[in-house]
């Protein structure tokens, strides 16, 4: 199975398949210095002003053949040993991730590279918020690096702090701020992991909690016993079908447009309102459709359906199933008969499973290759450049959150680790009914996440391919 790079080159040389812009074949530094969130999915995204940017890659890499920059990344980490630590997120392109010493979701590498304290850096492949997540998690020792400054992205960047602080504010002038008979509180902000550090900060400050694509459903159900109702951003597609799941009407979930009075509902509404969905989506997700699905159907009769629930209502109620990232991949490990399935994430992680797992029939529903934009911005050049930088003793790109937001979104984090998930079909039963909640530092957020689910192995200083991480 080609790599996505590979595929979007036989795309613009012989026009075999279809790409959502030729731009794609460019070199993402080509795109630093000009205002958006470069080629693929959120290319049509409208990027906040203030946006990190990156500087000018130096030519030497971006000259550089990938054997070439493959063999400089791979004697830097040499020489750096066990001082560093590559963290590649599954939606990663291929010719990054051979070098990580980590494979996960956000949360799971933010944690798991707490399981390698002597690391000095912790390189991030990834997007903005998820290396703020694991400087939140770090020791105050290790420094946290981005690859690529403009790797943020668009989902996160549609619910920004002042934005969110004016939609809780116009809300307690509609429901006060006392709790009811029960003692739950009139409104509880639930953030995505997909947000940005000054979010979780926010959370952590109202009484609100952090929530992932595995344990929605947990966190609504502990939101719901301490409060009337849930402001639940950024993504309104995993809030809506979360809370759809979970018998909530679709009625009782107004939207919230930051750009219109109330959010765009009427008081009466907001009243009724059970959840009130903040007006963001995940531009790869949101590609995905009612029609694909049943193209696949038709032309694989008993094809396997599988959808990430950032996907729109239709996708999901269409799709066999819903899950995260590591509820797919493990959906399709434990496929025991050679299988079809029709997956609705993004490419990057669906060509992976395809070539691990020959033995089944693996294709994305959206025919048309377009990556994560601004996952697509992390390329072997940036790697390879910040890497000989730290041999050199520099540290370029470092991610920083301040103590005060990190404080807060700690507490959010930890809100989070205390409840205990629903198991996921296939997941070994729990060795203690026992939950203690986490403990409020650095340390105590990321061990109790790495206690969860075991030891994680790492790959540091061999050649080996990264290992999943399981938390």
């Amino acid at each position: 199975m080609p790599s996505v790079d590979t595929l979007i080159q036989t795309i613009r040389t012989t026009g075999a398949g279809a790409s959502c812009t030729p731009d794609l074949a460019k070199g993402p530094w080509e795109f630093d210095r000009v205002t958006g969130y470069g080629p693929g999915s959120s290319m049509g995204d409208v990027i906040p002003v203030g946006a990190p940017r990156q500087g000018g890659l130096p030519e030497e890499y971006r000259l550089a053949s990938n054997d070439e920059l493959h063999a400089r990344i791979r004697a830097a980490k040499e020489t750096l040993g066990s001082r560093v630590v590559i963290l590649g997120h599954f939606y990663q392109r291929d010719e990054v991730v051979q070098h990580a010493d980590f494979l996960g979701d956000s949360f799971q590498l933010a944690n798991a590279a707490q399981t390698v304290p002597e690391a000095e850096t912790i390189v991030f492949c990834g997007v903005h918020f998820m290396a703020e997540t694991a400087d939140i998690l770090a020791k105050p020792t290790q420094n946290v690096i981005l690859p690529n400054l403009a790797a943020g992205c668009s989902m996160a960047d549609m619910a920004d702090l002042d934005s969110v602080e004016e939609c809780w504010a116009q809300l307690e002038q509609i429901y006060g701020t006392e709790p009811d008979a029960d003692g739950r509180l009139p409104v509880i902000p639930v953030t995505y992991m997909n947000s940005s550090a000054a979010l979780k900060g926010f959370c952590g400050r109202h009484g609100g909690i952090v929530c992932t694509s595995s344990n929605a459903e947990t966190v609504l159900e502990d939101a719901f016993s301490r409060g009337q109702r849930v402001l639940f951003f950024p993504d309104q597609h995993l809030g809506r079908n979360t809370a759809k799941k979970m018998g909530v009407a679709l009625e009782q979930m107004p939207m919230w447009n930051p750009r219109k009075p109330l959010g765009g509902s009427t008081s009466d509404q907001l009243q009724d309102a059970r959840v009130i969905l903040w007006h963001g989506f995940c531009s790869v997700h949101k590609r995905f459709n009612v029609g694909q699905i049943e193209a696949a159907r038709a032309e694989f009769p008993g094809v396997r359906v599988i959808v990430h629930p950032e996907c729109p209502m239709e996708v999901v109620d269409a799709a066999d199933e819903a899950g995260s990232t590591d509820y797919i991949r493990k959906a399709v490990a434990a496929a025991t008969e050679p299988t079809t399935f029709a997956i609705g994430t993004e490419i990057n992680m669906v060509n992976r499973l395809a070539a691990e797992f020959p033995q089944h029939t693996i294709f994305c529903l959206d025919p048309v290759v377009c990556p994560c934009s601004t996952m697509y911005r992390i390329h072997p050049g940036y790697l390879a450049w910040v890497l000989e930088e730290l041999v050199a003793g520099r540290s370029p790109n470092v991610i920083e959150v301040d103590e005060v937001t990190a404080v807060d979104a700690r507490l959010a984090l930890e809100r989070m680790l205390a409840l205990r998930p629903k198991p996921m079909p296939g997941d070994p039963a729990p060795a203690s009914t026992a939950h203690a909640p986490a403990p409020r530092s650095r340390e105590g957020v990321a061990d109790a996440v790495v206690a969860s689910g075991g030891p994680v192995g790492s790959t540091a200083g061999s050649t080996a391919a990264a290992p999943i991480v399981e938390v």
